[in-house]
């Protein structure tokens, strides 16, 4: 299994780098760099297959995966179509239930055929020709429809003739039991190439932000806004699987048992659990949304209810829960999609904010009904068929799936997205108010520091110390003098009289007095004098 994953990991760059013309001075065109790499990225993948369903063929009974070592390579190469989507016609039925996991096998390759494919060609110094001389921004325009030209003819050079391989594959690996669908493997095969390889080409263009800002800036914004809610609906449906997991972990132990797979069989059969995990996660976030999922006619797993008859015998299933009314506290979980549009919203309004408020709500909005797109087209590739019968329908319902998530992100997002862009527009709109006010701030303070280097400003805002009655009062108001020598007016008649009968001696020379202490006076350094004077100083005499 190492040495598998080894493979897989350096097969692309060690084969396709041993190629003439992998160098500076020879590049090869466009279309061959692209052919080249879709012929090595089938290559290293059916090598892969091949080589897992070798193992297998080994350990399980003879037949099962083909008879004779022809079986084995057309096996693989089914897996290989299947890993792209590409349905098949069984007799009676069709087989549409396809493991999402096992697309990431062929995803990974042709990225990495991508980044080789523009490496090779020489994808980054291509610039257009002439650029426009009248501003930057035209300029820094022309450039980016420019890049976006080279990123999808980089995506087309290499998903076409990758489409075409796939097709003679699929002519190839047709049997009288199984029948792939060329039309499907042609459209799977391609699609899924393209966006490969537009991804590898703008991340060789420059870092990841740098691909985003390829995209016009509304787009922009609708997209990161549509991957947030995305995400976190995801992560929302691998919370909830995890938790039902752990829940029945008994009754998937006892179905495992039952199969009694043995060592290599138990791998295998662990193994295809792990690629039908990306499956069971969007039938989750199906059920955080409300619809719910299917496993075969007249059955339902909804936060409503659950109804459910004959399942299959995959362990994966016996974390499903058991038929019967839902607890009421199980209808919480619909709230996940609002906080996750929530979220989006607020995105989409910081990237992109609107000039008017009626129409960042609409944006938000339209972000509900992209991530309901997408969540259709999840909800689409998760499940299928299996085969005729009662399993004829599984998995969750795409239109119902993307209605719901679509009002539920939409109402979310548009109403944090008006919320966000109101508060943006407040703060702009105070922003220029604040910029022409900072020139009279600026003079103000010069003058006010100017006036006070002559004492014509008091600067120091702090309350100067002192008592506890303020200046104001202590300069209007008369301070109080209570003497203790008072005499009625009879006794000081009666002593003035007699003080003029005798001679006066003369009056001895005023001494001078201490300065009292209770006569605090303070200079500010500045020219002003502050005076505090205790009422009760006569107290102290």
């Amino acid at each position: 299994m190492t040495a598998i994953l080894d493979q897989l990991r350096t097969g692309p760059r060690s084969m396709l780098g041993k190629l003439a013309g992998d160098d500076d001075e020879t590049r090869r065109p466009l279309p061959v760099s692209g052919m080249l790499a879709a012929v090595f990225t089938l290559g290293v993948g059916l090598a892969a297959l091949t080589t897992l369903t070798l193992v297998g063929w080994i350990a399980a009974p003879r037949g099962t995966l083909g008879a004779g070592l022809p079986g084995v390579f057309r096996t693989a190469a089914q897996l290989w179509l299947a890993a792209h989507h590409a349905g098949f016609a069984i007799p009676g039925g069709r087989v549409g239930l396809l493991p999402l996991g096992l697309m990431i096998l062929p995803a990974v390759l042709l990225y990495r055929a991508g980044r080789w494919m523009a490496r090779d060609a020489d994808l980054r110094l291509r610039l257009p020709a002439r650029l426009p001389k009248n501003s930057p921004k035209e300029q820094a325009g022309a450039r980016r429809r420019a890049q976006l030209v080279l990123v999808v003819q980089a995506g087309v050079s290499l998903a076409a003739p990758y489409a075409l391989l796939a097709g003679l594959i699929a002519l190839v690996t047709s049997n009288e039991i199984t029948q792939p669908f060329i039309g499907e493997a042609l459209l799977s095969h391609f699609v899924l190439a393209f966006l490969a390889g537009s991804l590898a080409t703008a991340r060789m263009i420059g870092p990841w932000r740098v691909m985003l800002r390829l995209l016009p800036e509304r787009v922009r914004a609708l997209t990161v806004g549509t991957a947030v809610a995305t995400a976190l609906l995801v992560v929302a449906g691998l919370a909830l699987v995890l938790i039902a997991f752990v829940i029945n972990f008994e009754q998937v132990e006892q179905l495992s048992g039952v199969l009694s797979p043995g060592f290599v069989g138990g791998v295998l059969l662990a193994l295809l659990q792990l690629l039908y995990l990306l499956n069971a996660v969007v039938w989750a976030f199906s059920y955080i949304a409300g619809p719910g999922f299917a496993i075969g006619a007249d059955t339902l797993v909804a936060p409503t209810g659950v109804q459910l008859g004959t399942v299959p015998s995959l362990p994966l299933l016996g974390a499903l829960p058991e038929s019967g009314p839902v607890p009421a506290w199980m209808m919480a979980v619909v709230a996940v999609p609002f906080a996750a549009g929530a979220v989006a919203g607020v995105m989409v309004a910081r990237i992109s904010p609107s000039p008017s408020y009626e129409a960042a709500p609409l944006w938000g909005f339209l972000t509900g009904v992209t991530t309901g797109l997408v969540a259709g087209l999840l909800a689409a590739l998760s499940g299928g068929p299996m085969g005729g019968g009662r399993l004829a329908t599984v998995g969750p319902s795409p239109w119902e799936v993307a209605l719901s998530v679509a009002l539920e992100v939409g109402v979310a997002a548009g109403i944090s997205a008006g919320v966000t862009n109101l508060l943006l527009l407040n703060k702009r709109a105070r922003a220029p108010l604040d910029k022409a006010a900072a020139p009279v701030r600026k003079a103000g303070a010069a003058l006010a520091k100017a006036a006070s280097r002559v004492g014509l400003a008091e600067s120091d805002p702090r309350p100067l110390p002192g008592h506890w009655m303020d200046a104001t009062e202590a300069d209007t108001q008369e301070i109080p003098v209570i003497r203790d020598d008072w005499q009625d007016e009879h006794a000081s008649a009666e002593a003035e009289t007699q003080a003029q009968a005798r001679p006066r001696p003369p009056e001895p020379a005023p001494v001078a007095r201490p300065p009292r202490k209770d006569i605090v006076d303070e200079s500010d350094d500045r020219g002003g004098h502050v005076i505090y004077v205790d009422p009760y100083a006569w107290d102290r005499d």
